[in-house]
């Protein structure tokens, strides 16, 4: 079936929302979930016990989709498997834009009874042209209006982050700890079974959203392999795609078929497809997480060579090691560099070689930066913050942060920062307040030297691949 992006619209960005059967056994899991929705909902229930509750939290409840009297943007479907199709019917006479089956209890059983009621669904879906998300799911999140999949997650504001997942948990993990690191979610779906509507209609549909600047993925399988690969091609030439696969091992795939009936693909075939496509393929939540944070900040990423700065001892050769495991390169600067930083280079201690360990001389980093942004032999410049967080006095420090702020306008390198979130609480407030300010001037923070590493590489492999088919 193809996706009708008016219909998309507005389920993504509803202005009527009916929730119904939520359950008074889940604590009315989904009315509270959507009370900071800005628009209008109902509720939809029979059971009097629930209607009860569901009138004391200030909802209009109805026993019946069809007596609503305005039009539905999207129906929240939370009611027994068995009453599915029956709910499924009264979406599609009442001309509801599209419906999240939360329901779950279908092919993912593996039982035959299961595989049936989806089947059922599929097809009178499929007949209506009826945009069904699920079964299996947790639906849409719109943070921007208060669209939620958990109580858990934050609403008032959006970022410009699509996230797309076969997994209602990890959509609802990933966008809260993104969040805390600086990335936001602009709209996001979890789409479970995808009996209808799958990863390709909603890559094409967020590859076409001016607001959404990058993508994030989690899958466990494609029903139609060739299909998205052409969409994959197509959105990751506009905007970058960065893929995470579960299911790789033998036991993962087992998982994959009881969580949402998926059909694993061979990590040797996918690894080849997403290849060929120009997306980013990462292998954990956090390395997600600091690729599209890393793309979201950085300018665009064109050379693997690095200028480490504010390395010291034994902490530059492993910042070294781990930059060049990474496949990165941390070369020596010009001679004419070394001759500029022999001006002021004079304490014992101090290293103007590469990483660039400032010693003492911290009120220097502007003249170093300035060094740096200029020598031929480095692409990309990073930080490490947290020698100066330990050895630098509250004033110096604030110096130090607001010289980093001043020259990163003025640079057009890219310009990382690895700040560690130290054990000792007033080390990890620090570390925290230093990383929004990096990032309120675009300079991404990260908290681990391998992980900024991997980033920055994975952000390499994306703009190569751009300019490759410029």
């Amino acid at each position: 079936m193809q996706a009708d992006f008016t219909k998309l619209q507005r389920a993504f960005n509803p202005r009527c929302i009916a929730v119904v059967g939520d359950k008074l056994d889940y604590n009315l899991m989904w009315l509270r979930t959507m009370s900071t929705f800005e628009g209008k909902f109902y509720s939809v229930q029979i059971d009097p016990k629930a209607i009860e509750r569901i009138k004391a939290l200030g909802v209009e409840n109805y026993t019946s989709l069809l007596d609503i009297p305005e039009p539905i943007d999207l129906a929240v479907v939370a009611v027994p498997r068995a009453a599915a199709p029956k709910i499924l019917e009264d979406c599609i006479t009442k001309g509801v834009a599209a419906a999240e089956f939360f329901t779950s209890g279908f092919a993912e059983t593996g039982t035959e009874e299961g595989k049936k009621l989806q089947n059922l669904l599929t097809e009178k879906a499929k007949q209506a042209n009826f945009h069904l998300i699920g079964p299996n799911c947790m639906g849409i999140f719109n943070p921007k209006i208060g669209v939620r999949q958990s109580h858990r997650q934050y609403a008032g504001f959006a970022g410009s982050v699509g996230f797309i997942s076969q997994s209602g948990t990890l959509a609802i993990t990933f966008s809260i700890e993104a969040h805390l690191q600086g990335v936001d979610i602009n709209q996001s779906v979890s789409f479970g079974n995808g009996i209808v509507l799958e990863s390709s209609d909603y890559l094409d549909y967020f590859g076409h959203d001016a607001d959404i600047k990058a993508i994030g993925m989690y899958l466990e399988g494609v029903k139609d392999g060739r299909r998205f690969l052409t969409v994959l091609k197509e959105v990751a030439a506009r905007k970058p795609v960065v893929m995470w696969k579960g299911g790789w091992t033998e036991a993962g795939e087992r998982a994959i078929s009881s969580h949402t009936g998926a059909l694993a693909m061979p990590q040797a075939i996918w690894d080849a497809v997403i290849k060929q496509s120009g997306a980013i393929t990462v292998t954990s939540l956090e390395e997600l997480i600091d690729t599209l944070k890393a793309l979201l900040y950085l300018t665009p990423v064109y050379g693997d060579r690095v200028a480490l700065i504010g390395g010291s001892g034994g902490e530059s050769v492993t910042i070294t090691d781990a930059f060049i495991k990474a496949g990165l390169e941390v070369p020596l600067l010009t001679p004419k560099s070394y001759d500029e930083m022999a001006t002021f280079f004079n304490l014992v201690g101090a290293s103007c070689r590469n990483p660039i360990d400032p010693g003492s001389n911290w009120n220097q980093l502007r003249s170093i930066m300035e060094i740096v942004e200029q020598d031929p032999n480095i692409d990309n410049i990073v930080l490490l913050v947290f020698s100066a967080t330990r050895l630098l006095p509250p004033k110096l420090l604030e110096n130090y942060l607001s010289t980093v702020v001043n020259m990163k306008g003025n640079a057009s390198k890219p310009t990382l920062a690895i700040i560690p979130y130290l054990s000792v609480p007033e080390d990890m407030k620090q570390a925290k307040s230093i990383a929004q300010k990096f990032e309120g001037s675009g300079i991404p923070t990260f908290d681990n030297i391998e992980r900024a590493a991997q980033a920055l590489r994975n952000a390499l492999g994306y703009y190569s691949f751009k300019k490759s088919i410029e």
